[in-house]
């Protein structure tokens, strides 16, 4: 009887870790797809790097399954699981050039010189270096050292690649670059990358799939445009993308929208598009990403449409990040509200000119108001 092949190179099945009372990751479970760019994003401390520990097999769960290419790894030590890491200062042996860097593991796993040979020239023409086997690292720049991790990774034929947030030691221009860079790597091998980061832009630039994670759990699993125009609770939607965010109470709610009070005493209105089931009398916070607020000069503002919400106020600054540029108007009731503006250079907003923002309900998201502790 022919067994199918695993269509999932990951799979975690409630995974859980405690450090003495502290559950450092409570009862994650989620599958990769085979050949899929995977992001794990969340705040410093909720657990991701824990979890990455697990599945390296650097840690030992506290409860749950691993199971790679549908097979269980608990009590496998590291170096017999087929996945391999990349950290975030890189690793490589500075006394050794690049192609004895990434002969190492081919060494170690007892592969004849002709063949380690072939397999080097091979991944270095793979990640298009192919014409620096000789140089020393500390020739290499920040990107090539990137790449040159990867492929001693990646000459292992792993079935997992895991990366613990590998661009946080660059600077922004290549961080930038590096992105593009990794996510033609991962098309190239065709191997499954788990990504760990609290940079929301890497996660969402890359990603076939990416899992928020808090506290200890995930919050939603998603594609990035999911995650960004359909958040499942109020933590996703504060802490992917930027958003303006009111608390409130319910004084109206039909099922297909709502009316809130906010604690300022302004009146706004949301649809259930985007929103948690929402009942009179209920706390909630309501955001609205800055993109979707327009901005026009009081004497040309009109009147605001029906089905939408509007707040007056008045210029504060400016931020002009070119065609992301941004303002920020203090309304009437105090708050700085975020609005994104294309600046021209020819009859732009200024600061101190009275205006109108103006949004759909259709772009307020309602949700359920988080306590803190």
């Amino acid at each position: 009887m022919i067994q199918d092949t695993p269509s999932y190179d990951l799979e975690c099945r409630g995974i859980a870790k405690t450090f003495g009372t502290f559950k450092a990751v409570k009862g994650v479970s989620f599958e990769i797809p085979s050949g899929s760019f995977f992001s794990i994003l969340g705040p410093s401390g909720c657990g991701k790097t824990t979890l990455m520990r697990m599945i390296a097999g650097f840690e030992e769960p506290t409860g749950g399954d691993i199971r790679i290419k549908g097979k269980s790894v608990l009590g496998v030590p590291p170096n017999r699981r087929n996945v391999k890491m990349v950290f975030q200062h890189l690793a490589l042996f500075p006394m050794m050039n690049v192609f004895e860097n990434i002969a190492y593991g081919l060494r170690c796993a007892g592969f004849g010189k002709a063949e380690i040979r072939r397999k080097v020239h091979d991944v270095l023409d793979r990640i298009a270096l192919p014409d620096v086997a000789g140089r020393e690292i500390h020739q290499l720049s920040g990107g090539q050292k990137q790449r040159i991790a990867i492929a001693r990774c990646m000459v292992l034929d792993p079935d997992v690649l895991l990366l613990d947030e590998p661009l946080g030691a660059l600077d922004l221009k290549l961080r930038e670059a590096m992105k593009i860079e990794l996510k033609l790597l991962q098309h190239q091998f065709n191997t499954t990358f788990i990504y760990i980061t609290h940079d929301q832009s890497e996660a969402l630039v890359m990603s076939d799939h990416v899992a928020i994670m808090n506290q200890g759990k995930f919050e939603q699993i998603g594609a990035p445009q999911e995650l960004y125009h359909r958040p499942g609770t109020a933590f996703v939607a504060s802490f992917v993308g930027d958003s303006n965010r009111w608390s409130g109470t319910v004084k109206a709610s039909d099922g297909t929208g709502g009316k809130v009070e906010t604690d300022q005493g302004l009146a706004m209105s949301f649809s259930s598009a985007g929103s948690q089931t929402a009942r009179d009398g209920d706390k909630v916070d309501i955001f609205v990403r800055p993109e979707f607020i327009r901005t026009v000069r009081t004497a040309e503002a009109g009147t605001a449409p029906a089905d939408g919400n509007s707040l007056d106020g008045v210029v504060d600054s400016l931020l002009f990040n070119g065609a992301n540029s941004r303002v920020l108007v203090r309304t009437n009731s105090g708050e700085l509200v975020e609005s994104d503006v294309t600046i021209t250079g020819d009859n732009d907003l200024k600061p101190g000119e009275d205006v109108r923002l103006v949004w759909s309900s259709k772009q307020a998201m309602c949700f359920a108001r988080q306590e803190t502790a």
